[in-house]
């Protein structure tokens, strides 16, 4: 998965980076909002670490940006600013979390997973094909119960593969999900990796292919080949959690090693300050750019295990922020003099107890309690909890409580007369992206349509075995998050942009809207999006000129477009198809219809 942390305080952003690598995580560093608006555009972030305080546009305003273009990723923000008005603020803005400085790492790790499986991304601990195995929690690979040694790269390729067991990767998607833009090598690397990944598991005794080259496409999972299931060989023991506990600690380590130079520099940034004050000569230059370093440092320092000298640097930022701070020498010296103390002393890092990575929880809204008892046995091997609502009112005050990753739900209920489609419907109402699986004995097509419309992942008729039901659950919360489906949108109409964006967002769909067809070209190439929307009657550039456009230069040739016309006579619609469009939706919008045929566009070039 890939992070950008948008942190201007080098030290900060260093250590965060180095412990979410540890964690097989891939990140990119930036210092300033504006480059951070870049990157987001051109590239598909799973998750962005942000600090409030950054130059020119501060990270309040950057999430707020970011909300309003329609981006969906988890935000946590990352910030020694700790008053309630501030946290407000930010979660107001749309950021989904907010950490402290100084914050422990086995925290801040915790809660960018537990944000990442809220991005529905993959929720089981333990990822299967046939009798090789990957456990995300503790990062390691067993063929037959033998670990195996790969790398980082192959690790993060083997781990791509399972959690997207029905998609086609090219060897540029690769490139994007697997380097940084600090790091991006040649195509030529992806093929190499992929090769020595191949060998590495022919060498632990794996007889099937497990990757497929696609010519011309790139690659994607194979079936895992047919066996009986085995209870899992992987566990996170004490020990493991321990290794890797240490492994950070070694991390945040040695970055405090290459960081006490820059922080002797602070310190002596505050002695100027000190004899500006003494000789009347203090410039509000020198004094912001003192409050900046006090700023970073009390957010800097307690994450290196100097808790009391984040706070003293912390009583120091103050003191510059204070009206009367040109009587205020004396105690400021006093302070410097304590926390060059406190520097002076080893950095204070234990292997704390890591939160750990819970599995997926699955809601059962049902009242046979003969099936329950079994799926919930079942469940154990495979590392999923499991919730059981024994009515529709039940299922519903679980889910609000307690949001499940996916939910089992039946259609009868012996003791009353509602419905199960009734809570689907509701689910699809308000636009709830947790997956729901129908359990049901009915079987009629009436049901199965309804379902389908309704957004129901699966249709699961009774009688049927425990392990058929948990497989089909394993197989939806592996799948990749549909927001790595990019759309483009181009009408002048800002009402339809309005309404395309609250239709497709629900299902997944990164949405980028553009009222401007002059703009068009600088947002497609920026965007790089997987499907194009374009309206075809709109003035200067007309959205068959457009689709013209595209069609002429060959790096766009296999982009999926849909036009969108008000005019459906032969005539019109030889013209949207002689441009070189893929489907057409008529004007006014049936939003069935219209969801249909882009999710269709999608799944034929394996994207969603």
């Amino acid at each position: 998965m890939k992070i950008l942390v948008v942190e201007d305080d080098q030290r900060t952003a260093s250590m965060v980076s180095e412990v979410l690598r540890s964690h097989n995580y891939i990140v990119d560093t930036i210092t300033e909002s504006q480059t951070a608006l870049q990157l987001v555009r051109g590239f598909a972030y799973d998750l962005i670490i942000l600090d409030i305080v950054l130059p020119g546009l501060d990270g309040i305003s950057l999430c707020r940006q970011l909300r309003s273009n329609g981006y969906q990723m988890p935000i946590l923000l990352l910030t020694v600013k700790d008053s309630s008005t501030d946290k407000v603020m930010g979660l107001d803005a749309g950021a989904d979390d907010y950490m402290v400085k100084p914050f422990d790492v086995s925290e801040l790790i915790a809660r960018v997973r537990a944000l990442l499986r809220r991005g529905s991304y993959i929720l089981a601990s333990v990822l299967t094909w046939g009798k090789l195995q990957l456990d995300t929690s503790s990062s390691k690979v067993v063929y037959e119960g033998r670990l195996l040694r790969l790398t980082a790269t192959e690790y993060r390729l083997l781990q791509l593969f399972l959690r997207n067991p029905q998609r086609i990767f090219s060897r540029s998607m690769i490139l994007d999900r697997l380097w940084s833009i600090a790091e991006y090598p040649g195509e030529d690397a992806v093929t190499t990796h992929i090769k020595k990944l191949r060998q590495k598991l022919k060498a632990a005794g794996m007889t099937a292919d497990l990757i497929e080259t696609i010519y011309g496409l790139g690659y994607r999972l194979l079936p895992p080949p047919e066996q009986t299931p085995a209870k899992s060989s992987l566990s996170s023991t004490d020990a493991d959690r321990q290794q890797a506990e240490n492994m950070v600690i070694e991390s945040v380590n040695n970055i405090w090693q290459r960081s006490k130079e820059s922080f002797t520099s602070q310190l002596v940034l505050f002695e100027q300050v000190i004899s500006a004050l003494i000789t009347d000569s203090l410039s509000e230059r020198i004094l912001d750019t003192a409050k900046l370093e006090a700023h970073k440092m009390a957010g800097s320092l307690g994450s290196f295990g100097f808790n009391e000298g984040s706070r003293l640097a912390h009583e120091i930022e103050k003191l510059l922020e204070s009206e009367a701070i040109g009587q205020q020498a004396t105690q400021l010296q006093q302070l410097v003099s304590l926390l060059q103390q406190e520097l002076e002393k080893p950095p204070v890092l234990s292997a704390v107890a890591p939160v750990l990575e819970q599995s997926a929880l699955i809601l059962i809204i049902d009242d046979d309690r003969l099936l329950i008892e079994q799926i919930m046995q079942s469940a154990i091997a495979l590392n999923l909890r499991v919730e059981v609502a024994n009515s529709l009112a039940a299922g519903r005050e679980a889910i609000a409580q307690n949001p499940p990753d996916a939910i089992l739900l039946n259609l009868i209920f012996a003791d009353t007369n509602e419905n199960g489609l009734t809570l689907l419907a509701e689910l699809a109402q308000s636009k709830s992206l947790i997956p729901v699986l129908v359990l049901t004995i009915r079987g009629s097509l009436l049901d199965r349509v309804e379902v389908a419309r309704l957004g129901g992942r699966a249709f699961l008729h009774k009688p049927i075995v425990p392990e058929q039901i948990l497989k089909a659950v394993t197989q939806i919360l592996n799948q990749a998050t549909t927001t790595e489906a990019r759309v483009l949108i181009v009408d002048n109409d800002p009402q339809v942009l309005r309404t395309l964006t609250d239709l497709l967002q629900p299902w997944g769909l990164d949405v980028t809207t553009l009222e401007d067809p002059q703009n068009f070209w600088e947002v497609l190439t920026t965007t790089v999006p997987d499907l194009l929307i374009l309206d075809a009657s709109m003035p200067t550039f007309s959205g068959i000129v457009l689709c013209q456009v595209v069609r002429q230069d060959p790096h766009w040739g296999d982009l999926p477009i849909v036009v969108l016309t008000s005019d459906t006579n032969a005539d019109t619609i030889r013209q949207v198809f002689a441009a070189g469009a893929d489907d057409y939706v008529g004007k006014p919008i049936v939003e069935p219809e219209l969801i249909t045929r882009i999710l269709s566009r999608l799944k034929r070039v394996q994207l969603w």
